[in-house]
């Protein structure tokens, strides 16, 4: 085995592939080992992203917010039509996420100066400060997640990854990320 490489028979998604193909040989169970270990992947980078965010009275989903809010240049504002499509989600999870980051005084609810009908979010001071501050300790938080690949693995994986979204958005038109599980994320 290469200097680096896990053992691809012994983690608990490889166990459940090699049952399934015991249990029926016809059966493909092979993209498991790939949907299974993003899914494992997924929980664990999950579990470890969470509580420097919680720490700041923050959600995964309200740092992201104020992440693509201070994305933008000064004054640093989009309307929520624009968040969502910035963040990935629905209209509904921006909804809930800016309520409660308004609440806590680290955005600002307009009304558009061009269209009445319409608002304009804003990151205040506070919440620039707050995203000026986790993103550092975000950045640090995965890159400790990806310190065992080498920068060539990170590369390919990078790569890799971007192919396989890329024809996931190819088959939903692009829709993927309004999921119901987008809006339950907060």
């Amino acid at each position: 085995m290469p200097a680096g490489a896990a053992d691809q028979t012994s983690d608990a998604v490889a166990m459940i592939v090699a049952r399934w193909r015991e249990i029926d040989p016809e059966l493909d169970p092979s993209p498991m080992l790939i949907i299974g270990r993003l899914h494992r992947i997924a929980a664990l980078t999950d579990a470890r992203l969470r509580p420097p965010f919680a720490a700041a009275g923050l959600s995964n989903g309200d740092f992201d917010l104020l992440a693509a809010l201070r994305r933008q240049p000064p004054p640093h504002e989009l309307n929520p039509g624009q968040l969502a499509d910035a963040m990935m989600v629905t209209t509904g999870a921006t909804t809930k996420r800016i309520d409660r980051l308004e609440a806590q005084h680290l955005v600002t609810r307009r009304i558009c100066d061009d269209d009445g009908r319409s608002r304009v979010i804003a990151l205040t001071d506070r919440g620039r400060a707050t995203v000026d501050e986790l993103i550092r300790v975000h950045l640090d938080n995965e890159a400790s997640l990806v310190r065992e690949l080498t920068v060539e693995q990170r590369a390919g994986l990078a790569g890799l990854l971007a192919t396989m979204l890329s024809s996931l958005e190819g088959l939903s038109g692009g829709h993927l990320a309004h999921s119901a599980r987008a809006d339950s994320e907060q």
